[in-house]
C-alpha cells in the first residue's frame, strides 16, 4: 500500500470525444482532473461526425448544446443522401436519412429535446475540451503515457514530456483510459478484445471544391456514387462526404486490402475526385489523401481495479451508422458521475462496478450495428450488377430502366436493399433504447418488456429501471418556459420524481436529507400542462421515480404510496443496495 499525496482526483489520458468528456463532466462535478495527450494539439481530421440526440442530449446537460449546435451542419441539411451516378448525373434513389424524412421525423421529435446535426471530429473536441479546462481540468500537450501502477489507494502514472524530454509521475485515486484504438492502456491491464482488426480498406481524400450548386437544392452531408470507377471494396460505391457546406470535402471509396495500400498519383486523384463529381470543370485543391481500415473488435469488460478504459479503446468499428463518437460521449458520461459519487464518499466504490455491466452490451452492440450497416450495402451491389457482368454507367440504368418484367423485379430489388439501409441511415432506436442492467438498477418484479416495434429502428419510451426518462415537455411553474424531462434531472444528483400527491415521497427524501439527492414534483417545480407526463410516466401521481445523474431511472415505484414510513424504509433500502451512502 502506498501514502503517497494525490496530485489530482483522476488522470485521464486521452483528448478525443470520450477523454475529453470524461474530463468535463468531472470538472463540472467538482473532481479534480488532469486530462493528456501526446500530442501537440487536438483532432487535425474531420474522422467521426454524426452527433445522434442522445450526445447531444449529453451536451445539453453540459450546457454545451446550443455552441455545439452553432458550429454544426444543421439536422436539415444532412438527410437527402443521393445514390447517383455522380454528383450531377442520374440519380438513381435517395435515402431521407437521419430522421429527416416525412416518415420519420416526428419520431425523432418526439423522443428527444434535442436535434442531430452534424459537427466534425475537431470542432467537437476544441468545444469539449475548452469548457472542460474553462472548468478547472487541468490538460497537458505533448505528454506521452508511459505506464502505471496502481495499489488499493491509488494509481502511480509516469509520463514523458516530449518537448523536455522528461520522465515524471502522478499519483491519482483513478485512471481512465480514452486512448483510442491503439490503446496502451488496454494493453497493460490486459482487457480481452474480440473480433478482428483491419478486415476491409478505405481511401480517404479530403479537398477543397465549391460544389454548392449541384447540392444547396438537395442538401445531404452523404452523398453514394455508382459507377465502375467507385465500385470496389465492400461498399461498392464511392462517397462524396461534406465536411463543411459545400465546399470542404471528402471522396471515399474502397480497396482490397489483399493487394496491399493504393498508392495513387495526383493526376489520378483528382480525375476520380472529378469522376465523381461528374464534370472536369470544378476546381479541386487536394488536403490529403489516407488510408483507413474496417475494425470489428470490442472489450469483454472495461477495467481493471482502479483503472477504466472506454471510447475507441474498447470498441473498435467503422463509421457506418454514425455511432463511433457518440458511443465513445455516452461511455465518458456514464463513468464519470459513478466516478465522482466514490470521490465524493457519497457511494461505495462497488458502484464503479456498473460501468463496464452497462457499457459493455451497448459497446457489443454497436459494434455489430457497425459493421452490419456495411455489410448490407451488399443488397445494393447486387442491383447495380458491377459484379455481375456490368462494365459501364449506361448499362447500369440501361439494366434498371428497362420497361421488362426483369427490370420491374430489380427496382422492386432496389426498393428492398433501401429499406434495409434504414437500419443504418433511421435507426432511432440503436441510439436511444440501451436497457442498462447493472448494482446501479433496481428492476421491476415484472416480466420482460415487450417491444412493440423493431427495437433498432424504432425508440420505445418507458420508465422502467434502466431506460432512460421518457422526454416529454414541461413547463417551469416560475417563468413559463418549455423544459423537457431530462431538464429536471441531472446537475450530478440523484433525482426523486413525484407527484403533488407523492408527500411520503418527499418526506423520506427531507428526512434522509442527502446531498446527491434532489426532489422534483410534477405539479410544483414544473407543470405537466399538455397532460403528456401523465400519460407517459407509467407510474401513479403518488409514485416516484430515482433517476440518475445520466438520465437513466435507478429505481422506480410505480404504485400510490401514502405511509411515510414505509416510503423512508423503501427509499432507504434502494440506495444501500446500490451502494449509495445514507450517513
Amino acid at each position: 500500500m502506498s501514502n503517497q499525496p494525490f496530485d489530482t482526483d483522476v488522470v485521464v489520458i486521452g483528448t478525443g470525444p470520450a477523454g475529453a468528456t470524461t474530463a468535463l463532466a468531472l470538472a463540472t462535478y467538482g473532481i479534480s482532473v488532469r486530462f493528456y495527450t501526446q500530442f501537440n494539439g487536438l483532432a487535425n481530421s474531420p474522422r467521426a461526425h454524426i452527433t445522434n440526440q442522445r450526445a447531444v442530449e449529453v451536451l445539453r446537460e453540459f450546457d454545451l448544446e446550443e455552441e455545439a449546435k452553432s458550429r454544426a451542419t444543421p439536422w436539415q441539411h444532412m438527410g437527402e443522401s443521393m445514390i447517383t451516378t455522380s454528383l450531377i448525373g442520374e440519380e438513381i434513389a435517395r435515402i431521407q436519412a437521419w430522421g429527416t424524412g416525412d416518415l420519420r421525423h416526428g419520431d425523432y421529435v418526439k423522443g428527444s429535446p434535442s436535434p442531430l446535426f452534424d459537427l466534425v471530429q475537431p470542432e467537437m473536441e476544441a468545444l469539449l475540451v475548452k469548457h472542460a479546462v474553462a472548468r478547472g481540468a487541468n490538460l497537458f500537450y505533448n505528454t506521452e503515457y508511459l505506464d502505471h501502477e496502481q495499489d488499493d489507494e491509488g494509481v502511480t502514472v509516469w509520463f514523458l514530456d516530449r518537448l523536455e524530454n522528461r520522465k515524471y509521475s502522478v499519483r491519482a485515486k483513478y485512471l481512465v483510459g480514452m486512448d483510442g484504438a491503439r490503446s496502451k492502456i488496454v494493453e497493460k491491464i490486459g482487457l480481452p478484445i474480440e473480433g478482428h482488426m483491419a478486415r476491409a480498406g478505405t481511401t480517404y481524400v479530403r479537398f477543397k471544391a465549391d460544389l454548392s450548386k449541384y447540392v444547396q437544392h438537395r442538401p445531404s452531408i452523404l452523398h453514394w456514387i455508382v459507377n465502375p470507377a467507385a465500385g470496389f471494396g465492400e461498399i461498392g460505391m464511392g462517397l462524396l462526404r461534406a465536411i463543411s457546406p459545400w465546399n470542404d470535402w471528402i471522396a471515399g471509396w474502397g480497396f482490397d486490402i489483399a493487394q496491399g495500400e493504393p498508392q495513387y498519383t495526383p493526376e489520378q486523384i483528382i480525375q476520380r475526385i472529378h469522376t465523381f463529381i461528374g464534370t472536369e470543370d470544378v476546381d479541386i485543391e487536394v488536403q490529403n489523401v489516407s488510408a483507413w481500415y474496417v475494425n470489428q473488435a470490442f472489450a469483454k469488460h472495461y477495467s481493471v481495479g482502479r483503472v477504466f478504459c472506454g471510447g475507441d479503446a474498447v470498441h473498435r468499428h467503422p463509421p457506418s451508422s454514425g455511432l463511433g463518437s457518440n458511443t465513445c460521449i455516452q461511455d465518458a458520461f456514464n463513468l464519470a458521475w459513478k466516478l465522482a459519487f466514490v470521490i465524493k464518499d457519497w457511494a461505495k466504490a462497488d458502484l464503479l462496478n456498473s460501468y463496464s455491466d452497462e457499457r459493455v452490451p451497448v459497446g457489443q452492440q454497436i459494434v455489430a450495428r457497425a459493421n452490419q450497416s456495411r455489410m448490407d450495402y451488399k443488397h445494393l451491389k447486387d442491383v447495380f450488377g458491377f459484379d455481375q457482368g456490368i462494365a459501364t454507367t449506361q448499362q447500369l440504368l440501361d439494366r434498371l430502366n428497362a420497361p421488362t418484367a426483369d427490370a420491374a423485379e430489380l427496382r422492386l430489388q432496389l426498393n428492398h436493399a433501401l429499406e434495409i439501409k434504414n437500419f443504418e441511415f433511421n435507426a432511432q432506436g440503436v441510439e436511444l433504447n440501451q436497457r442498462y442492467q447493472s448494482v446501479a438498477v433496481v428492476l421491476d418484479d415484472e416480466c420482460d418488456e415487450q417491444w412493440q416495434a423493431d427495437p433498432q429502428l424504432y425508440l420505445q419510451e418507458t420508465s422502467r429501471p434502466g431506460a432512460k426518462i421518457p422526454h416529454c415537455w414541461l413547463i417551469d411553474a416560475k417563468n413559463g418556459q418549455k423544459v423537457s424531462t431530462l431538464d429536471i434531472v441531472g446537475n450530478g444528483k440523484l433525482t426523486l420524481v413525484t407527484g403533488l400527491s407523492g408527500t411520503a415521497w418527499k418526506q423520506a427524501a427531507v428526512q434522509l436529507d442527502l446531498p446527491y439527492l434532489n426532489v422534483v414534483t410534477i405539479g410544483q417545480q414544473v407543470k405537466d400542462v399538455y397532460g403528456i407526463w401523465q400519460k407517459t410516466c407509467e407510474i401513479a401521481e403518488a409514485g416516484m421515480l430515482l433517476v440518475r445523474p445520466d438520465g437513466y431511472v435507478a429505481w422506480r415505484h410505480q404504485d400510490a404510496l401514502y405511509d411515510d414510513a414505509v416510503a423512508l424504509q423503501k427509499l432507504t433500502h434502494v440506495l444501500e443496495k446500490m451502494n449509495y451512502k445514507i450517513a
